[in-house]
């Protein structure tokens, strides 16, 4: 009887059911599922899952009413914040770094005063794509490594100042010239924005988790894959050794593109919404032994094929 009392007074607790009250409960969901997405994103489910375990710990011991090790665990927990800020501050630190990407914009009230400047902006990017993958599709054929930042919302500005300013319209020529290997500028990398080649022999950061990286992989690689872990640049690598086509972005390595596969990504990253068309998947082409298909995490790349980290540089 006493348990139908405290179920009643539960049920009468929770009713009536409002509109906010579902608002919560969808924005809590919500929040539960970006919070998986993130643990995934940052590759740390081993430790996730030591946390649940020592909670679990924690509840066992208190349910059996063992002091000395539930006060031991209940202090982890007092100090465990911390402790979380600490281990996943580069994963917080890009998480925040995303949060503030969203244009202002493209909200529709701003969205009618920056049509005339998105317009010329997206003829200025469709030039600039056709001038990297001509390019691309040159220096592979003749395995002259490259590696070209494209910038988004995330401001380059420290990587800038690395390298030495160009300010130049792009073209397949002078991504010749500059990655040709007897040349000053070609070892770095070229950092675009705004449909311009801003600068070159730019110095790009190491990847946070670089252990985890193929040691095959060389130096282009590994600076491609920790400038896209600590921005939302699109970065376009050619390797030195095979010739191939690569691009990184969010961490994750795209390779053994074509010129056409490269094209496609490229467009459907950075024009706006209005100019993307829907891409078709690519032709296969022929297999390859050395490398094993992935199907990349993101909608967007469900044309391109992931292989294995197989590439030196």
């Amino acid at each position: 009887m006493d348990f139908l009392y405290k179920m009643d007074s539960y049920v009468n607790s929770i009713l009536p059911i409002e509109f906010w009250d579902i608002v919560d409960i969808a924005v809590l969901a919500f929040l539960i599922y970006k919070g998986i997405l993130i643990v995934k994103e940052i590759r740390a489910g081993g430790l996730i899952k030591g946390i649940v375990l020592i909670f679990a710990v924690y509840l066992i011991m208190s349910f059996v009413r063992m002091k000395v090790m539930a006060y031991l665990l209940r202090s982890v927990f007092d100090i465990g914040l911390l402790a979380v800020v600490v281990l996943f501050q580069p994963e917080l630190r890009r998480f925040l770094e995303k949060m503030g990407h969203s244009k202002v914009s493209k909200l529709p009230v701003f969205s009618s005063l920056a049509s005339d400047n998105s317009d010329l902006l997206s003829q200025k990017w469709s030039n600039a794509i056709e001038a990297i993958c001509d390019a691309c599709e040159d220096l592979s054929a003749t395995t002259t490594g490259a590696l070209i930042v494209i910038e988004q919302e995330t401001k380059l500005g420290e990587q800038i100042d690395t390298g030495t300013i160009i300010n130049a319209e792009p073209s397949k020529e002078l991504f010749g010239n500059i990655f040709y290997p007897k040349t000053p500028l070609h070892d770095g990398a070229v950092i675009m924005r705004d449909g311009i080649i801003l600068a070159a022999a730019c110095f790009l950061p190491k990847p946070q988790k670089e252990e985890t990286i193929n040691k095959a992989l060389g130096s282009r690689h590994r600076a491609a894959i920790g400038m896209s872990e600590n921005s939302d640049a699109v970065i376009v690598v050619v390797s030195e050794e095979t010739g191939t086509i690569s691009i990184a972005e969010n961490g994750e390595l795209t390779r053994n593109l074509t010129r056409d596969s490269l094209k496609k990504y490229l467009r459907t990253r950075i024009l706006p919404e209005k100019d993307k068309k829907p891409a078709k998947p690519p032709k296969s082409s022929g297999s390859d032994e050395d490398n094993s298909a992935e199907k990349p995490k993101s909608g967007f790349m469900d044309f391109f094929k992931k292989k294995k980290f197989t590439d030196k540089i």
